[in-house]
C-alpha cells in the first residue's frame, strides 16, 4: 500500500518577543544565552555496552558463507534494532527540544558549525627520531570527542530546526562560530586564557566569570542581534 499526502501547511505561531542564542556542547546538549542548560541524552554511550556484545557475537559468525544461518540473521537483526532504537531515541529528542525553543522564541541563533569537519581523525605524524614511529597527536582524546559530537548529532538538530522554524513562521540565524567561547561578553576582551576550562570562563581584562556555555551562547545572541540590525 502506498500512502500520498498533501504537503503540511505552514502554521505561524504568535509572536513571542524573545530572541535566544543557543550553544551546543558534548557535556551539555546547549546551552541557551538565558543561562538554561539541556542535557545531553547521551543515547549511544547508554546502549555502547549492549551493542558492543551484539557486534561482538554476530563477528563469532563466518564473513564469508553461501547461506545465512537463522541464528546469524537473528545477530545480523539485533544489531540493526540497537542501532534503530538510537536513531528513533535521538530524533525523539531533537523533534522536542526544536519544538520547544521554536514555541518560546522568535529568533534562535546558534553557532555556524562544519560537524563533519570537525570530526575528522587527526593526521598520523611520523617521528623523526625514531624510524617507523609516530608523535603524539592525541588520537584517542579526539575519537572520544568524535563520538561525544555524532552522538549529539548536531547537524540532525540543525536541520529539523530549520524546517520547524520555517514552518511556524520563525527566525534562525547561524553565527560565526570563532572565538564564541573565548570573549568576554561584559568588555569585548579576547583571549584564549578566557576560557579556564572546558565549563569556566574569566576575562583576564574585567575578571568576569562565568560558565563557559553560558559566555559563547551570549556572544552567539550578541553576533545574531548585529546580524539582524544589518538586514534592517
Amino acid at each position: 500500500m502506498i500512502l500520498a499526502c498533501d504537503e503540511v501547511p505552514a502554521e505561524p505561531l504568535p509572536a513571542t518577543g524573545s530572541i535566544v542564542g543557543i550553544d551546543m556542547g558534548v557535556r551539555q546538549f546547549f546551552t541557551t544565552s538565558d543561562g538554561e542548560h539541556v542535557a545531553h541524552p547521551r543515547f549511544f554511550q547508554v546502549m555502547a555496552g549492549e551493542l558492543a556484545e551484539a557486534q561482538r557475537h554476530l563477528a563469532t559468525f563466518p564473513k564469508r558463507t553461501r547461506r545465512r544461518t537463522k541464528k546469524h540473521r537473528a545477530a545480523a537483526r539485533k544489531v540493526a534494532t540497537i542501532h534503530a532504537k538510537i536513531r528513533r531515541q535521538r530524533l525523539d529528542h531533537h523533534h522536542k527540544r526544536a519544538n520547544e525553543l521554536i514555541r518560546d522564541h522568535d529568533v534562535i541563533a546558534h553557532k555556524k558549525l562544519n560537524t563533519a569537519g570537525m570530526t575528522k581523525s587527526p593526521e598520523a605524524k611520523a617521528d623523526p627520531e625514531t624510524p617507523g614511529g609516530f608523535l603524539p597527536n592525541g588520537a584517542a582524546a579526539k575519537a572520544g570527542l568524535n563520538r561525544s559530537i555524532l552522538d549529539a548529532g548536531w547537524g540532525l538538530f540543525f536541520g529539523i530546526l530549520a524546517q520547524k522554524a520555517e514552518s511556524a513562521a520563525r527566525r534562525v540565524i547561524p553565527v560565526d562560530a570563532r572565538n564564541t567561547s573565548r570573549t568576554c561578553p561584559t568588555c569585548g576582551h579576547v583571549a584564549k586564557e578566557n576560557r579556564l576550562t572546558q565549563t569556566k570562563f574569566e576575562c583576564t581584562a574585567c575578571g568576569f566569570t562565568a560558565n563557559a556555555d553560558h559566555v559563547g551562547a551570549m556572544n552567539i545572541l550578541s553576533r545574531a542581534g548585529l546580524a539582524l540590525c544589518h538586514v534592517a
